[in-house]
């Protein structure tokens, strides 16, 4: 576990224990074999094995283009409760109308900390994070400083992602680090994911959405392989349709985010719908 003061080449290393959530049997060949095996069983197998929550409860729906108007926020948590999904990510500032919408229901109002860059001083980000939970969010997706972490000042950054979490958790909320995988190298995730598991953060997740590239299997594998159940996994990033959602739900992602909610789970409907 890493220690409060942390030096720039402890934490370079990959961390010494790995946690393994996919089978160490089951190699990527194996696993794409396994997914298509269960794709050729048909669609009346999947009907019986997987239930339509089981898929919309892995989404947070994104609500967070900077475009976003009030009739498109009023529509997107519209679907958000048709659709039943975990939660609606929205911008900032229209968190307590999503929140005022949301409420009731099960679908959970969400918003970004420090989005998309990062590059927030400490003190902002807290203050994003407290006004947020002022306005109802329950969960908080805070982004990394991707700079302090290619600068290899993981102290700074384990100091950061620490007082937004006791600010969350003391408010009895949520929080998601997000990595931004794309600028990063193995070791800075590994280096990240050594920090969000000594801290306990509720997901670590792989990218805003608004970089170069979002979740890649690669990434989804290193961070499963190297938190603890209890540090649960976010895919953001390019993900549009069911069977990559499905794909990720197979190795273990416990939520995705995504702005296809509607294509998706239509898709999922269609297919569970079918006659055996």
């Amino acid at each position: 576990m890493l220690q409060q003061s942390v030096s720039k080449t402890a934490v370079t290393r990959a961390p010494s224990i790995c946690f393994g959530r996919v089978s160490p049997e089951l190699d990527d060949a194996g696993l794409v074999a396994m997914v298509a095996e269960a794709d050729q069983r048909g669609h009346s197998r999947m009907g019986m094995d997987l239930q339509y929550r089981d898929v919309a409860k892995l989404i947070d729906h994104a609500l967070l283009q900077p475009t976003l108007t009030d009739a498109e926020l009023e529509a997107g948590c519209a679907l958000a409760l048709e659709y039943d999904v975990a939660s609606v990510c929205i911008v900032p500032h229209a968190l307590r109308r999503c929140a005022e919408l949301l409420a009731g229901s099960q679908v959970q109002p969400s918003t970004t900390i420090g989005f998309p860059h990062g590059a927030h001083t400490t003190r902002s980000k807290l203050v994003e994070a407290e006004q947020a939970l002022l306005d109802g969010g329950t969960e908080l997706d805070m982004v990394v400083n991707v700079g302090k972490v290619l600068s290899l000042e993981y102290g700074y950054v384990r100091a950061e992602i620490a007082a937004v979490l006791q600010l969350t958790h003391g408010a009895g909320r949520k929080l998601k680090v997000i990595f931004e995988n794309c600028y990063l190298e193995r070791a800075h995730k590994l280096a990240l994911c050594e920090i969000c598991a000594d801290l306990e953060v509720d997901w670590v997740k792989t990218s805003t959405g608004f970089a170069a590239s979002g979740a890649t299997r690669e990434d989804l594998e290193l961070m499963l392989d190297n938190t603890p159940p209890h540090v649960q996994v976010k895919a953001s990033g390019g993900i549009r349709d069911l069977a990559r959602v499905l794909e990720l739900r197979e190795l273990g992602v416990s939520r995705i985010g995504s702005s296809s909610t509607r294509a998706i789970l239509d898709e999922l409907k269609a297919r569970l719908a079918q006659p055996s």
